[in-house]
């Protein structure tokens, strides 16, 4: 496989089934983010405070369960919990959708902290299966700051040690140091335009963030 797509959760169900739809019969892997179910783990976790094991695992558990559902309203895509069945769905023509946490838990090969995202186990994935990596969000890339605040600025392209600075942006807290762990690229794009997520598969310039890592 050439990519890997990460769709965020704040893009289901809508904007996700939109752009999957567009993914299909395309050398891609997907992964989806938790969204608001990750989130009510975050606000739970506060109330009761839940051991790091376990708030990794549940929040884990909200990707399986939306690659679940974003598979089962796209002819053509089936949900895979390895990369062997990914392989054999791509041979297939069809678009396998991944629900990480067999993998995740198997290799456990990242911190139990909520510095760990969807993002940073897409990147880990990325990284097994040597494709490019693509994040799919609801804003167009990286900003110097919450891009809802004034003046904040958009970013064409930033270095991950630059990243690092940053703290948690549209991406999480890890995703920069993991990055240049793995000396690899990513692409951060607004999914609710699904034209600009195929320019940057077809190799094309595009509205987005690119983030060097090497």
């Amino acid at each position: 496989m050439e990519w890997v797509v990460k769709i965020g959760g704040s893009l289901f169900p809508e904007y996700s089934i939109s752009l999957a739809e567009k993914l299909v019969g395309r050398k891609v892997l997907v992964l989806c983010g938790g969204g608001e179910m990750a989130d009510h783990i975050r606000e739970f976790n506060e109330m009761t405070d839940f051991s790091p094991f376990a708030n990794h695992e549940a929040a884990i558990l909200c990707m399986d369960i939306l690659g679940i559902l974003l598979a089962d309203k796209i002819d053509g895509a089936r949900a895979v919990k390895s990369l062997r069945n990914a392989k054999k769905v791509l041979k297939d023509g069809e678009l396998p959708i991944m629900l990480p946490s067999d993998i995740i838990n198997y290799l456990d090969p990242l911190e139990h902290s909520w510095r760990v995202t969807s993002d940073s186990i897409s990147l880990f994935i990325s990284h097994l299966v040597k494709a490019k990596l693509l994040i799919a969000t609801d804003v167009d890339g990286i900003y110097t700051h919450s891009p809802s605040q004034a003046g904040a600025q958009f970013i064409k392209e930033i270095s991950g040690k630059k990243l690092l600075n940053f703290g948690e942006t549209s991406l999480d807290e890890s995703f920069a140091e993991l990055l240049l762990q793995y000396k690899s690229n990513s692409y951060v794009v607004n999914g609710q335009h699904p034209e600009r997520v195929m320019s940057i598969l077809d190799g094309e310039s595009s509205t987005c963030t690119f983030i060097g890592g090497d």
